[in-house]
């Protein structure tokens, strides 16, 4: 079965208390739900638009796992307190078997 990740590339960082706030809730959400974080900020190149504020990049077992994960109550509690302090754009996606 193919691993699920979550891909979260942050265009801007508007509130930083914010982020930190969503950061306490979602990590231990992540967790629960059975996710590892391979990337969390760091440095990066970026080379398509510029867009080089902060990458996220969180594994799960499988597609579904990740999917439940994002709906799961602890991460919706999370994104209630993120709000509007980051632009990004984020995304589920299956790996390759």
């Amino acid at each position: 079965m193919p691993k699920g990740y979550w891909v979260s590339v942050y265009r801007t960082i508007s509130d930083p208390g914010k982020l930190a706030a969503y950061n306490a809730l979602a990590g231990p959400a992540v967790r629960a739900a059975g996710g590892r974080t391979l990337v969390r900020g760091g440095r990066v190149a970026a080379h398509d638009e510029g867009i080089a504020e902060r990458t996220v990049l969180v594994e799960f077992d499988s597609y579904e796992q990740a999917v439940a994960a994002r709906e799961s109550d602890a991460y919706q509690e999370a994104l209630a307190a993120l709000a509007d302090g980051v632009e990004r754009d984020f995304r589920i996606v299956e790996g390759i078997d």
